[in-house]
């Protein structure tokens, strides 16, 4: 990549990372509106802080189609409201028991474990609420296939059900199949769902919708391989979160299983196949490109 193109994707990401702060600031219930704390506590959680991948990675998808941008903006809020939730019930006691997320305390320890439970719920409810608002696409029947789709990535068969094998898994030995099977549903299943209803915003037909899931199968466990990655070598400050976690808790990881050099190894080689799952779409993936290249090169 060129440094006028990197400059020019970091522009971009900029700009989607902002515009998807307002959306989000827009759909959620503000602070004054009763029940307050409720409302406080779902804000804290979503607001001012992470990477927004999955809106960048909706918007891309959207390019490629010629989605209006107004309209993957509720998409991508979905999206982004689920894993908020995810996030804020992973931390809880009773799960990962963390007490730092985006550099700042969890949910339940900033407000009480009561809360943090309802919040993460009302932000599910929320994000199906965004989703099904009428009008939102003028396909009515692919608008219900949209909130299918993000409650089969959200439930049993993708981010709940992978989480049930991540906690399952604890303190035990497993294949590396079993490990990519739970990541391709713990954080491979709402990726996945971002691009494809990036997609669904837009005029893409089933066949592109398929060419494009194997690029989000890929680059979802290549988020995760690269997470990994970092739990072992960066620091809390840079994480934003409890560093060494996952070894401390005995978790089976990419890196415990491959080692740190093969892991590395294998993060290249999905970033490859994520770019040549994309080649019939020709420039008008060049985000998509981008973004599987900023997701193995990631620090944070």
């Amino acid at each position: 990549m060129t440094l006028s193109a990197s400059h020019d994707f970091s522009a971009w990401m900029q700009d989607i990372q902002a515009r998807t702060e307002t959306a989000l600031d827009h759909c959620l219930p503000v602070k004054s509106l009763m029940p307050t704390r409720l409302h406080d506590a779902m804000r804290y959680a979503v607001l001012g802080g992470g990477k927004r991948v999955r809106p960048l990675l909706a918007h891309a998808a959207g390019d490629v189609f010629d989605a209006a941008p107004e309209t993957v903006d509720a998409a991508a809020c979905a999206v982004e409201l689920i894993h908020a939730y995810s996030l804020v019930h992973d931390d809880l006691p009773c799960m990962d028991d963390d007490t730092l997320r985006r550099g700042k305390p969890t949910v339940h320890i900033e407000f009480d474990e009561a809360t943090a439970m309802l919040a993460g719920d009302a932000l599910q409810s929320l994000a199906f609420h965004v989703i099904a608002a009428p009008g939102l696409i003028h396909d009515g029947a692919r608008q219900v296939r949209m909130i299918e789709l993000l409650a089969q990535a959200s439930g049993s068969r993708g981010m709940a059900g992978g989480q049930a094998v991540d906690l399952d898994s604890i303190g035990k030995r497993i294949e590396l199949q079993a490990l990519e099977f739970m990541h391709i549903h713990k954080t491979g299943a709402l990726i996945r769902a971002a691009v494809l209803l990036g997609a669904h915003c837009g005029n893409a037909d089933d066949a592109a919708l398929e060419k494009l899931a194997h690029y989000a199968n890929r680059v979802g466990l290549l988020f995760q391989v690269v997470d990994d990655i970092l739990d072992t070598e960066a620091d809390t400050a840079t994480l934003g979160k409890t560093a060494g976690k996952d070894e401390a808790n005995d978790k089976p990881t990419y890196v415990s299983l491959l080692g740190l050099t093969q892991a590395k190894a294998l993060a290249v080689e999905m970033r490859d196949a994520a770019h040549h799952a994309l080649a019939d779409f020709g420039s008008k993936a060049q985000r998509l490109h981008e973004l599987a290249d900023f997701i193995v090169a990631r620090t944070f």
